[in-house]
């Protein structure tokens, strides 16, 4: 579940930007010769639903449809008292009640005379979901679309940027409190700056990850952020008292490297975007340097 408040600030991501992500999605279903576009979201995939039509759900599961005309529709379990919410963040007009999803959708399609619906990297679609429409008869099309752009990149930049402020700001009073204390102020600091979702990894040298107990922090030690700041994520991990060596091995290249451009966060593999992260011993401790990198290059 999501915490604080999702809202949609205009000047930062403009109506534009998705107007043109929009008409690109309309570009590839009609190469793909499909009237309509179905783009499932949860909790874990949400990232394809946000970038079309800025819709992010705090839990449950939805269904985004975006019909090669007129305005997208949204099917949802959610209760009708968020939908007013929804729609002054959103790109939805019409957001129909769905409790169970498939059904609804069927019906949405023979309203509309779909015999055939394009999906958004289909293979990844949950069976419970593929599985009646492709039984209903539904002509079901794999169609693949970027989500990442220049709008998009300043956003992931934006996170970056915010982790690495606050722990630089930060890392120096870590050493002496326990990591729960240590971690509580992180979320603290990034929930004020508008954190939607956040990961924190602490690693205590040596001993890391850091026991279960109220273990407090070394002079050395390392903390990973994973922050999603409006639906765009970064992942950054810095060390306390490290050596040059560190930030020399991370700019050398290689190292641990995740995928942030896929529909899942965390994807091991390769893209564009990336989390990269490197380790070295030093003084008996383990310690750890990290960034988000597009093509390569940190953010």
């Amino acid at each position: 579940m999501k915490r604080g408040l999702i809202t949609w600030d205009r000047a930062e991501l403009p109506r534009s930007v998705f107007d043109t992500r929009l008409a690109n999605a309309r570009a590839a279903m009609a190469a793909a010769g499909v009237p309509a576009l179905l783009v499932y979201t949860d909790i874990w995939r949400a990232n394809q639903g946000r970038f079309l039509t800025n819709f992010m759900p705090y839990w449950n599961r939805s269904l985004a449809v975006i019909p090669s005309e007129g305005a997208p529709v949204l099917l949802c379990g959610l209760s009708p008292r968020v939908y007013p919410w929804i729609e002054s963040v959103t790109l939805f007009e019409e957001i129909r009640p769905a409790s169970k999803l498939v059904p609804t959708l069927l019906k949405l399609c023979e309203e509309r005379g779909w015999q055939a619906l394009g999906v958004l990297d289909l293979a990844r679609v949950p069976h419970e979901v593929h599985a009646p429409l492709a039984a209903a008869g539904l002509a079901l099309k794999d169609v693949r679309l970027t989500t990442i752009d220049e709008a998009a990149l300043a956003m992931h930049r934006r996170a970056a940027e915010l982790a690495r402020n606050i722990l630089g700001d930060v890392l120096p009073a870590g050493v002496g409190i326990t990591g729960h204390q240590f971690a509580g102020r992180l979320e603290r600091l990034f929930r004020r700056e508008g954190a939607e979702d956040l990961v924190i990894l602490l690693s205590a040298g040596a001993t890391a990850p850091l026991p279960a107990t109220a273990a407090e922090l070394p002079v050395a030690y390392s903390v990973s952020i994973a922050v999603e700041y409006r639906a765009h994520w970064a992942r950054v991990t810095r060390a306390h008292a490290a050596p040059p060596a560190l930030e020399a091995a991370f700019a050398a290249g290689g190292g641990v490297i995740e995928n942030l451009s896929g529909p899942y966060p965390y994807e091991l593999g390769s893209g564009p975007l990336t989390a990269r992260h490197v380790e070295i011993t030093h003084a008996g401790a383990r310690l750890f340097h990290g960034d988000t990198c597009w093509q390569g290059v940190p953010l």
